[in-house]
């Protein structure tokens, strides 16, 4: 059976993933996922689709004093912040970095997901992450992965098995992550973040154009061909019903899928 190999949230939207081993449902979404985002003047975020510096900010995050670690990639000295008590130093260091005013803001009640409709975990197969990082010579597969930025990593035994989890434009697959139901519903359309490399923020010159022909020649007959208007799309988007909140979902949890549902 497909289980899930990793679990991965971002405390901060656009910052790097923190792994845990278990965690539970929150409104939707797994909790602390994009609890924190970095916002300008404007109230707008400061994410990788606007600011590829974003990219040079390593980060460290612990849950249990809620305390945020940070340093400029190529830096050793980590500055540390709590995300209460210390709010303002780290508005003062995330400024001084971007060379604006920026402050960090908090939504505790389901994170602030780039998608607020299908705003649930993001699924993706460890293999179509191997396969993928394949089609280029000098990213390997843990490098995409960071570039992809999935919240649960799936081992299924074949690459792009999560394409399974989604039917046509009018329907939902239902599928489970152990006890909880959720609903996969499009293979995820991508933004500039991938394009970039996750530690300088630096385009990759071509890679766009090779991962559409590759995904377009790999694309597997069990994948809806509806969605594919473009083929800069890998991962899968899904949403968790209101009934499922407050569950667990955790490392080694078995995948099973479902019926497919009408919209």
């Amino acid at each position: 059976m497909p289980h899930v190999s990793r679990l991965l949230v971002h405390p901060v939207k656009s910052l790097d993933p923190h792994p845990v081993d278990e965690v539970d449902i929150n409104n939707g979404a797994l909790r602390h996922d994009r609890e924190y985002a970095i916002v300008d003047g404007n109230r707008e975020f400061v994410n990788g689709k606007r600011e590829p510096a974003i990219h040079r900010i390593r980060s460290e995050y612990d849950h249990e004093t809620r305390t945020l670690s940070v340093r400029e990639h190529g830096d050793d000295e980590w500055a540390e912040f709590r995300m209460d008590a210390d709010r303002g130093e780290l508005n003062a260091w995330l400024s001084d970095f971007f060379d604006y005013p920026v402050s960090v803001v908090r939504d505790a009640s389901g994170g602030m997901p780039d998608d607020t409709t299908v705003d649930g975990p993001t699924v993706i197969a460890w293999e179509t992450v191997e396969a993928a990082a394949a089609w280029f010579d000098d990213i390997g597969p843990e490098e995409l992965l960071r570039r992809l930025r999935p919240n649960v990593v799936v081992e299924a035994g074949e690459a792009f098995w999560e394409d399974r989890l989604y039917a046509d434009r009018d329907g939902v697959r239902e599928f489970t992550i152990g006890d909880v139901s959720l609903r996969g519903h499009n293979p995820c359309q991508r933004c500039v973040v991938p394009t970039r490399d996750p530690d300088t923020g630096d385009e990759t010159e071509g890679f766009r154009e090779r991962f559409v022909t590759k995904r377009e020649e790999t694309l597997p007959d069990w994948a809806n061909r509806e969605w594919f208007d473009h083929y800069f799309r890998l991962m899968v988007n899904t949403s968790i019903p209101e009934s499922e909140w407050g569950k667990t979902v955790a490392v080694g949890d078995e995948l099973a899928l479902g019926d497919v549902t009408a919209v």
